[in-house]
């Protein structure tokens, strides 16, 4: 299977969660080891709460079921490009090649809101 073709499950998924407005690239690692990088609407009503749940799902699920992935913003310098609006973005970065990009797609969907384009499973009450 080609590159592309192996992150094409993932990419499909990343571009239906709320606030994700385009994957801008992926790739392996010399490794074997693979990356995927977005950005997400700041503005968007929901941009924190999609941070939050793919910091859980991608970095610490539990104490005994954690995956092989880091989630995390990138930035070129602020100081010389601007802020968060265009030009931070998001990377979710695998540490293992026996971990595809198919299979994480697949994590997110099990432990994502269902159908995680419906914004309204996103909301949840934040005052208790």
């Amino acid at each position: 299977m080609s590159d592309e073709k192996q992150f094409q499950p993932l990419k499909e998924y990343l571009s239906k969660i709320p606030g994700i407005s385009n994957v801008i690239g992926s790739g392996f690692l010399d490794n074997g080891c693979w990356w995927v990088k977005f950005s997400l609407d700041v503005d968007h009503q929901l941009a924190w709460r999609v941070v939050q749940e793919l910091g859980h799902v991608l970095n610490y699920l539990s104490l005994e079921e954690r995956l092989p992935t880091v989630f995390m913003p990138v930035s070129p310098p602020p100081y010389l490009n601007g802020g968060p609006r265009d030009f931070l973005s998001w990377v979710i970065e695998c540490k293992s090649k026996d971990f595809s990009p198919g299979t994480c797609a697949e994590w997110l969907e099990g432990r994502l809101p269902r159908p995680v384009e419906d914004e309204t499973l996103w909301e949840i009450d934040d005052a208790g």
